[in-house]
C-alpha cells in the first residue's frame, strides 16, 4: 500500500487548481501547438513539433503526479492538542537564536523557506509529540541541534 500524502486543506486546493489549469487551458494550448507544428510538414526535422511533444510529456506526467497525490491524500485536520502533530504551528528556539515558527506539513507541501517543514524531516521528526517547554534534538545535515518548544498551535 502506498503511503498517504498529508495535505492541508489549502495545499489540496492549490493542487486541485493546478490540475484544472493543466487539464484545461494548458492542454488545449499544447494541442494547438502540436497541430500548428504538424501542418508545417516534415516532422523528422521540425523543432517546434519535437519541443511540443516533449512539453506534452511533461504536462501529462505532472497531471498523473497530481492525480496520484490527491488519490492518496489525507487532509490534515486542525487539532487542539497541546503536543506537536502534523498540521501544528510550532514556535521553537535554539540557544542564542531568535524564536522561529514552523507549520508541520506533509512532504508534498514542505517549503522550509516559507516556514513549512515536513513531519518526515529531521526537525519535524524531532518535534512530533513534544509539548511546550520540552527540548528536542535533531540530527541535521549541518550537525546536531537542540531547541526548546515555546508554543504549539
Amino acid at each position: 500500500m502506498t503511503q498517504p500524502n498529508y495535505l492541508t486543506a489549502e495545499g489540496e486546493e492549490k493542487l486541485q487548481a493546478e490540475l484544472k489549469e493543466l487539464k484545461g487551458p494548458r492542454r488545449e494550448e499544447l494541442a494547438e501547438r502540436l497541430r500548428s507544428a504538424i501542418q508545417m510538414g516534415d516532422l523528422s526535422e521540425n523543432a517546434d513539433y519535437h519541443k511540443a511533444k516533449e512539453d506534452q510529456g511533461f504536462l501529462e506526467g505532472r497531471i498523473q503526479e497530481i492525480e496520484a497525490i490527491l488519490r492518496n491524500s489525507v487532509i490534515i485536520e486542525k487539532t487542539n492538542s497541546d503536543s506537536v502533530s502534523i498540521g501544528s504551528h510550532v514556535t521553537i528556539q535554539e540557544e542564542d537564536f531568535d524564536p522561529e515558527t514552523y507549520h508541520i506539513v506533509g512532504p508534498t507541501e514542505a517549503d522550509p523557506r516559507q516556514g513549512r517543514i515536513s513531519h518526515e524531516s529531521p526537525i519535524g521528526v524531532a518535534l512530533l509529540n513534544k509539548k511546550v517547554g520540552q527540548v528536542a534534538e535533531a540530527e541535521t545535515p549541518g550537525g546536531k541541534i537542540k531547541f526548546k518548544i515555546i508554543k504549539v498551535e
